[in-house]
């Protein structure tokens, strides 16, 4: 059964622009650092999944496109890189404690706001609208899927 996400990303670091202009549309999530968010994407996403990519961390924050899942998890390369921003010195290439999806993006739409998020009662328990939320990676149940949806048409 498809089950959907929501994967934030700060613009500065992999933009929906810039997941577009990669081959394939398709980037690797790197940088993941919570044990929920890795969680999902090791034990939860399947490749063809639903992504709503969310720009955060930015002047107005919120749905910049739609993606999919476009990889089974594999071993997040930038734990290993001691110029990574993301190394983890106690991560090791034999037992990888970080695991990524790729992701590619289908389609840039408008973007869907934060506050016009909020403003829509059927997105009322959207776990990214919940006070103090601030994982990266959230389930997006297919009802919402649908909701945003229709927003952006």
């Amino acid at each position: 059964m498809k089950q959907y996400w929501l994967m934030k990303s700060e613009p500065d670091e992999v933009s929906v622009d810039d997941a577009l202009a990669a081959p394939k549309s398709t980037v690797p999530w790197t940088g993941v650092r919570n044990y929920q968010a890795r969680n999902y994407m090791r034990d939860q996403m399947k490749v063809g999944d639903g992504v709503l990519f969310y720009h955060s961390s930015c002047p107005e924050p919120g749905i910049a496109g739609l993606a999919e899942v476009a990889s089974t998890p594999y071993p997040d390369p930038t734990q290993f890189d001691r110029k990574s921003p993301y190394y983890d010195a106690g991560a090791k290439p034999e037992e990888p404690r970080w695991q990524l999806v790729d992701v590619k993006v289908t389609r840039k739409t408008r973007l869907l706001a934060l506050q016009e998020m909020r403003e829509a009662p059927e997105l009322a328990d959207m776990i990214v609208l919940k006070k103090g939320n601030r994982l990266s990676i959230t389930p997006v149940t297919p009802a919402q899927w649908k909701a945003i949806e229709k927003m952006l048409k």
